[in-house]
């Protein structure tokens, strides 16, 4: 495995935290900012160099920036355009060893909670979902057709052009996997529908993050679907929840219904060995909780735990 942590361009306490726990490896989220063009070399060079500076190597971009990506699943009129930025931004990626690339589909609606301070352990708070109390932000409809749609559009330019640059993508499923949302319709709801996107691209290039919580909120088998997907797993998301997709929160690492040592020897007798990292922390005593599931000190013990575990396995 190789230990990563989610790092936002601008320098801050958590690459500071992330240094002092050991962290080498960067999973960056680009600037979305005017003056940074996703498909300008300088751009590329001056925040993979600020990272590098620090000790910090660049591994993963997610997410596919929004600005492009929102309107390549909603399928609008910059849809194409934007599908020609993503791939322009291949070699810049390889250049800096950025190989791999976690997107999702997820239209109009994306990660989403109805709660931002539920109960945990200690007085500490987490994010959680309950469908019931699920009030639509947008009256906005798409259809799984159209989802689809879009999707193929997509990864049949991505795909072969990443495989020429050995970018790896990385179909993050939808969280929380539901059908729909309102009016809109979510399809990375479950290992069939993930295969079959698989299938769709047809190529060794695409492949997934396993959000081991995601898809055990979806009702699957980690045991049996891990295995399945192995090959094509290329990123992971090591968060622990309890409860399921209609109804469900996060937890502490060791606290929610994973059994998070058993995924980790799973990972491993399956030969899987891709990038890694800590995700949806509680927020902790005297923190903000200015970034719910990403606040700082609720990072360091997850990073603590997951650093523990891998010792432990010898992974």
């Amino acid at each position: 495995m190789i230990l990563t942590d989610y790092l936002r361009h601008e320098e801050g306490i958590q690459w500071d935290y992330a240094l002092q726990c050991g962290v080498k490896n960067a999973v960056i989220r680009l600037p979305e900012t005017p003056d940074f063009d996703v498909t300008d070399e300088r751009c590329w060079r001056a925040l993979c160099e600020r990272f590098e500076r620090r000790g910090l190597h660049p591994l993963v971009v997610e997410p596919l920036p929004n600005a492009l990506h929102d309107h390549i699943k909603t399928g609008d009129g910059l849809r194409d355009a934007c599908i020609e930025k993503v791939v322009r931004m291949y070699p810049h990626m390889a250049a800096h060893g950025v190989h791999t690339l976690c997107f999702n589909f997820m239209a109009y609606e994306g990660w989403t909670r109805t709660s931002a301070a539920l109960p945990e352990r200690g007085g500490a708070r987490v994010t959680g979902f309950d469908l019931r109390q699920y009030r639509p932000r947008t009256d906005v409809e798409i259809t799984e057709e159209e989802l689809w749609e879009n999707y193929t559009r997509f990864i049949r330019v991505a795909a072969p052009e990443a495989k020429r640059w050995g970018i790896r993508l990385a179909l993050h499923p939808d969280d929380p996997p539901l059908p729909r949302l309102g009016r809109i319709e979510r399809i990375m709801i479950s290992y069939e529908k993930i295969r079959r996107a698989l299938e769709i691209a047809d190529s060794p290039n695409v492949g997934v993050t396993m959000c081991q919580a995601s898809y055990a909120m979806m009702g699957e088998d980690l045991y049996r679907v891990i295995p399945k997907l192995a090959d094509r797993i290329y990123f992971i998301h090591f968060r622990n929840a309890t409860g399921c997709g209609e109804c469900f929160r996060e937890t502490f690492h060791d606290n929610g219904s994973l059994d998070m040592a058993r995924l980790l020897r799973l990972y491993q007798s399956c030969g899987i060995d891709v990038p890694i990292r800590v995700d949806h922390v509680p927020l902790m005593a005297g923190e903000a909780n200015d970034a719910p599931g990403y606040t700082a000190l609720g990072r360091l013990f997850a990073i603590g735990y997951l650093k523990g575990l891998l010792d432990a396995l010898e992974i």
